[in-house]
């Protein structure tokens, strides 16, 4: 008995050693992947994301995945990751879904929708109310995958050089805003510009645009909008809660063996969860910086804006479910979960923050 039970952990022993060297040779000839961003190099939150996101495959895979982070413009434009993924000039792409409305209208639905869904309610919806397989057929026909990796939480309404007292004071005015946000704000009697961040500082500063939204203090202070802006608004109605996507190249992937594959989608998990505590972290600490140390004007739109840009909100969103099959079906999902976990938050989120703001 002794010498069986010697012989079987010695068999144990060996298969260790022997899957310790297969390790160490597959680590020696890694898999070598890029990854094209959408945001400025290094840029905080943003652009640090798809480095960390990229950092934990490597360190996940025991370095048999490699992953070489490019900003925006060092390989491909900002707005050309999503057609730089699908084509297979690089395995993976970190951006937004909302930039590619015009690949697809539903694309939009992915990021943040106006008066929608927050960040626990949009992984809530992905995960668990149908969002993630829809997601998945709308990229289908791309050879994409989508993966969440990260989320903005609520944002700001963005930076003014006037103040907003009523609907009159939107009209005219050119504004740094993308995705729906823009489509609402053109109902508004705006007009809507999309440009990369890397451009909106420049803009804003020389007049080119009369105001801009980006993403929130945490962002919003490393580009220095406070220096060329008087008034910071909130709430950030136009994005509530705004997923930050990784697309990977759909043969890419498959090409991996199963544990590598598993690790690709797993390290966006993590992304997903720790790229939105940063935010909420770093926002709060910004928004301090910007209040206390530069002056900032913080005000909040007023009441009757909102309710009038919620409206407008509205039928801007459910216009764009008439466009196509798939805008339908992922609008009614959209709409269907909003609706179920608004009645679930009334009673937990919406409650609890009531009742810790009672003085």
């Amino acid at each position: 008995m002794d010498r069986r039970s010697f012989l079987k952990k010695a068999g144990a022993g060996a298969a260790v050693v022997s899957a310790g060297v297969t390790t160490r040779a597959r680590a020696a000839n890694p898999i070598e992947w890029k990854m094209v961003t959408t945001w400025p190099k290094n840029f905080p939150g943003l652009g640090t994301g798809a480095n960390a996101l990229a950092a934990t495959i490597e360190e996940m895979s025991g370095g048999r995945i490699k992953v070489k982070v490019y900003g925006a413009g060092e390989m491909v434009p900002p707005y050309e990751v999503f057609d730089a993924v699908s084509k297979g000039t690089a395995q993976m792409g970190h951006g937004a879904a909302f930039y590619w409305k015009g690949k697809a209208e539903a694309a939009q639905f992915f990021t943040g929708v106006p008066f929608g869904l927050n960040a626990i309610e949009m992984n809530a919806w992905l995960h668990y109310g149908g969002g993630m397989q829809l997601w998945t057929e709308l990229y289908k026909p791309f050879g994409l995958v989508p993966l969440a990796a990260g989320n903005s939480g609520v944002q700001m309404a963005g930076w003014f050089n006037k103040e907003i007292h009523s609907m009159n004071d939107i009209k005219g005015l050119k504004m740094r805003i993308a995705g729906l946000g823009g489509d609402v704000f053109k109902a508004a009697g705006g007009t809507p510009v999309n440009i990369p961040g890397g451009e909106i500082f420049s803009s804003l500063k020389s007049g080119a645009i009369d105001a801009c939204e980006w993403v929130g203090p945490y962002n919003d202070l490393a580009f220095g909008l406070h220096k060329a802006a008087k008034y910071y608004y909130y709430p950030g109605w136009q994005e509530p809660g705004s997923t930050l996507e990784c697309i990977v190249n759909e043969r890419a992937l498959h090409d991996l063996p199963k544990d590598l594959q598993a690790i690709v989608i797993q390290a966006a998990h993590v992304s997903n969860e720790v790229l939105t505590a940063e935010f909420t972290a770093q926002n709060a600490r910004a928004l301090h910086s910007l209040k206390t140390e530069h002056k900032v004007l913080v005000k909040a739109i007023p009441d009757d804006v909102l309710k009038q840009l919620h409206k407008l909100s509205e039928e801007v969103v459910a216009g764009v479910a008439t466009k196509d099959a798939m805008s339908k079906k992922v609008y009614d999902s959209y709409l269907k979960f909003r609706a179920e976990v608004k009645n679930w938050h009334d009673v937990s989120e919406l409650a609890y923050y009531n009742a810790r703001n009672v003085s």
